[in-house]
């Protein structure tokens, strides 16, 4: 008899998924013949390698079906690979982090902490040594796609047959972004004190977050096949978010994203997203959008903020400032799939959650 959690091992096999270790991977992918659907995704994003991390208690009991990092999965802030590949092997030594590896398939993209330092972009001049450390601490196979030559580590991975299908988009919001337009110091410090964070968006033609080559292949993505799409961006898609590193920086590239899902129809698409150090749940449907666009935002696994920032797409309710984690739960036995977004404390309590029918994410 398969048990969950062996099923759920030959489902991330199939999927061409490399977080289970070499020699784990190896056996799984002899034994899979067909990809199994996901039911239950965790996510989580911005835990610090130096902290206790008693999140992963609770995150291991649920048993999931698939766990997404998305960024900030440790905090590097070097440009000494060295010290970046120490950082990484201190999270490997977490008892709880090792439980979630041995039991749980995962998947993961990077965000500035990781990527080598605080909201660096393109300039980033350690990308490609710290590109080659996070694909070897994630167990990426020599021939991934992932290595691409000279670009980022955006992928992507689907789960389940049609009518069960889940397309994973992860997201590289760092190799590419052009430069952030800074406000003065004086000026950063008043607008702390409202929530407000020190940069503005900027409306410069080539201004971009994402990059062509990204731009093209998401394209191609979208137009695939799938019922539900999870967009995994380590930055916030849909929240305003005043001031701080989020879509909302890079305003014609956050209207090509929506423009892009209404003219390839891709029908489902969730984002979720990290970096805030706060869960929340954000939804856009104002008419702009194709259908209504939400943002299930959890941030982070160790890291809090003192300060929430004002968000005029938040849910009212949805959320928490505290330590967190993010549950997608999908019931595929009913004819109109519900989904249900719920965000979880470190005593793994539900804090908030968000109800959703998989018919609402599509194209009115």
């Amino acid at each position: 008899m398969i048990t969950r959690r062996t099923g759920l091992k030959l489902m991330a096999a199939a999927a061409g998924t490399a977080a289970l270790g070499p020699a784990l991977l190896a056996s799984t992918k002899a034994r899979a013949e067909k990809p199994a659907a996901v039911s239950r995704i965790l996510f989580g994003s911005c835990a610090n390698q130096n902290k206790p991390q008693p999140i992963w208690g609770p995150i291991n009991a649920l048993e999931p079906d698939l766990f997404i990092f998305l960024g900030d999965n440790i905090y590097g802030d070097t440009r000494d690979m060295d010290v970046m590949a120490a950082k990484y092997q201190k999270l490997g030594s977490i008892e709880g982090f090792k439980a979630l590896r041995q039991n749980t398939p995962i998947i993961a993209t990077w965000d500035d902490h990781d990527y080598g330092e605080n909201d660096a972009g393109f300039e980033y001049p350690e990308k490609e040594h710290s590109k080659e450390l996070f694909l070897e601490f994630w167990n990426e196979p020599k021939d991934s796609p992932r290595r691409r030559a000279d670009d980022g580590i955006y992928t992507s991975y689907t789960y389940g047959e049609e009518g069960q299908r889940t397309q994973v988009i992860l997201l590289d919001l760092r190799w590419n972004r052009t430069a952030l337009t800074h406000v003065s110091k004086a000026a950063a410090k008043r607008r702390d004190q409202m929530g407000f964070g020190p940069y503005l968006p900027t409306s410069a033609a080539d201004a971009t977050m994402l990059g062509e080559k990204q731009w093209a292949w998401l394209e191609r993505e979208l137009r695939k096949p799938a019922d539900l799409r999870i967009i995994g961006s380590s930055l916030q898609f849909i929240s305003t978010f005043p001031g701080w590193e989020a879509w909302s920086l890079f305003p014609r590239e956050r209207a090509r994203m929506i423009e892009l899902i209404r003219a390839t129809d891709a029908r489902g698409v969730v984002f979720i997203s990290g970096d805030t150090h706060w869960a929340e749940i954000s939804r856009q449907d104002d008419g702009k959008t194709p259908y209504p666009l939400y943002d299930f935002t959890s941030s982070g696994l160790t890291e809090t903020w003192h300060n929430m920032s004002p968000n005029a797409y938040r849910l009212p309710g949805c959320m928490y400032t505290r330590a967190n984690f993010g549950i997608i739960e999908v019931d595929w036995n009913v004819p109109d799939p519900h989904v249900v977004l719920q965000a979880r404390n470190v005593a793994g309590e539900a804090v908030f959650e968000k109800s959703l029918l998989l018919s609402q994410l599509a194209p009115r």
